[in-house]
């Protein structure tokens, strides 16, 4: 079985067409056209969506809390790896050092992945798990660097000013509603770069 880690990023986060209420975050390789989709929680994939998107949320999220606990005990989190494919379901450590000393925690890939982004580390998975689960995409050469979905009625957010657009999106955040403000935000910067 090999061991050799392959470096991932994300390019994309979206639904999952297979499970309703289900997201997934696709994972490609930097020197390669494997993508390897994990489905995970509305949760993580908010939670991921949030650090991808440099949102600051009113309250911190779980992630969020658990960065400032290691940030607050010197903790750094050195890199991610996706590490074990068993039944289906992916495992993840966190490889983290502190004064020198490395060390590792186990933990969900979704909630490993949402980790990453906060401390923009690499992520990783090993070989084996690569061709157990990973797909070729036909579209290799373009790479999709965080697309987001159109909004499924275009007209909602087009009709408004960018004036507007601001005054909802600081409603969104406030609701802690992060997928309609990554919306606006996408409305508002599309509007200032044409």
């Amino acid at each position: 079985m090999s061991m050799k880690k392959i470096e991932l990023e994300i390019v994309a986060l979206s639904h999952s067409v297979t499970q309703s209420h289900n997201y997934a975050v696709v994972l490609g390789e930097i020197e390669g056209s494997k993508r390897l989709p994990i489905v995970i929680g509305g949760f993580e994939a908010q939670a991921i969506a949030v650090a991808m998107e440099n949102m600051t949320p009113n309250r911190p999220l779980t992630h969020d809390l658990f960065k400032n606990t290691l940030d607050t005990m010197g903790v750094e989190l050195k890199e991610i790896v996706i590490n074990n494919l068993m039944d289906g379901i992916f495992y993840a450590q966190l490889i983290c050092s502190n004064r020198g000393e490395t060390f590792t925690i186990d933990s969900r890939t979704s909630d490993a992945i949402a980790m990453a982004v906060r401390y923009d580390c690499p992520i990783y998975t090993l070989e084996f798990i690569m061709e157990e689960a990973g797909v070729i995409l036909e579209d290799t050469d373009q790479k999709p660097k965080r697309k987001r979905k159109k909004p499924s009625n275009p007209d909602d957010l087009s009709m408004y000013s960018v004036k507007a657009l601001q005054k909802i999106l600081d409603e969104a955040l406030d609701k802690e509603d992060y997928e309609k403000a990554a919306k606006i935000r996408d409305e508002i910067t599309k509007r200032q770069s044409s």
